[in-house]
Formats: structure tokens, C-alpha cells, sequence
């Protein structure tokens, strides 16, 4: 049993088998089976998170499509193919939240195995990188089908839809607006409550 991060190998790849027996206290993410650290989530990233936890929760109370936020383990894979094996599995992330209404993908209680509806990442400066390049990318492969990149010094959300397989930038919400998702278009989140 793993009980260090340092007793892992950076460069080496894992999957979620792998992932599965190591007990340790730093969160990580594996991105195509390399590990990523996770930084603690500062004071301004929190309070948005919970103000958009709320909002969620609120819209989604008696439906069928579920909110969770992090940490929450998401398993990745290309969305052409069939649910996997945990040792053909090699990305795992936590999304700060994300939104998923197909109740098979959380039949294992392992968190969610294969792409959420919708996945809402809030940036910070460790993560800008990951958020917007590498992140986006899995994804979009994966087959969300609606990705909202918040960034909470700027107050701004930009929203991209998944269209024939590639995230097409749909439209960008600020503190004056109320935002609305693409897949459930009669869900209104005031912006300026989230940036207060």
C-alpha cells in the first residue's frame, strides 16, 4: 500500500487500479495516467463554488440528474468506447462540480465512471493551465456535453457546448448577467450573487 506521494514515481503512468490502493492525504488528479497535485483551494474559489453549489442544488432538487463537487472522483475515458476496467482506466479528476443525470455512471458508488453532463471548473492560479488546456481537451474526448470555465478574479464564466464531438465557445457571462446552461436552458444563475 502506497501511504507517500513520495513514493511515487512522477513519471511513471498509473491508472485507476493503481489509484484505488494508495492512502495518502495530498489530492491528485490522474490526467492519462500522470499524476497532477492538487492545491488547496483558496477563499474567493470556495465561496464561488458554494454559491454555485447552492444555486445547483436548489435547480436540480427532485429531478433526475444529480450535483456533486469536489472532491469527487470523475473517470475519464473516450466517450466511442465502452465502460472500462479499473486498470484500463487512467484519468480521474475532480471537478470543482459537476452534473450528472445518467444514474449508471454512479452505480458502483465510486463516484462517476465516464463523462458528466455538465463539468464546472473554477480557476486558480496552480490550476489555469490544467482548467483550460489539458482539462478542456479530456473533456471535450470524453463527451461532456457542457464545460464552464469560471475565473473569479475577472468575474467572468465562459461557457463552451459540445457539439459534433468538439466544444464549440458558446458564450460568456458576467457579474451583471444571469447565467443560463445550454442543456437546461430554464436554470438562471444570477452572476452577480456567485461574484459577490
Amino acid at each position: 500500500m502506497i501511504t507517500s506521494l513520495a513514493e511515487l514515481d512522477s513519471s511513471q503512468r498509473y491508472s485507476y487500479a493503481d489509484y484505488l490502493t494508495w492512502k495518502f492525504a495530498e489530492r491528485i488528479e490522474l490526467l492519462k495516467g500522470y499524476i497532477r497535485r492538487m492545491a488547496a483551494p483558496g477563499v474567493k474559489h470556495q465561496k464561488i463554488s458554494a454559491r454555485l453549489t447552492k444555486s445547483l442544488l436548489l435547480f436540480f432538487e427532485n429531478k433526475q440528474c444529480e450535483v456533486f463537487h469536489a472532491p469527487f472522483d470523475v473517470r475519464l475515458y473516450d466517450r466511442r468506447r465502452s465502460v472500462l476496467e479499473d486498470k484500463e482506466v487512467y484519468t480521474v479528476v475532480q471537478p470543482d462540480l459537476c452534473v450528472v443525470c445518467d444514474a449508471e455512471k454512479l452505480a458502483d458508488g465510486r463516484g462517476c465512471n465516464g463523462a458528466p453532463d455538465w463539468i464546472i471548473e473554477i480557476i486558480s492560479p496552480a490550476s489555469a493551465i490544467t482548467d483550460t488546456k489539458d482539462k478542456f481537451e479530456l473533456y471535450q474526448e470524453a463527451g461532456v456535453g457542457e464545460y464552464w470555465i469560471v475565473y473569479p478574479n475577472e468575474a467572468i464564466v465562459q461557457q463552451y457546448v459540445l457539439q459534433q464531438g468538439r466544444f464549440v465557445y458558446e458564450n460568456v457571462f458576467t457579474a451583471e448577467d444571469k447565467a443560463t446552461s445550454a442543456l437546461f436552458p430554464h436554470l438562471q444563475i444570477s452572476m452577480a450573487e456567485v461574484f459577490k
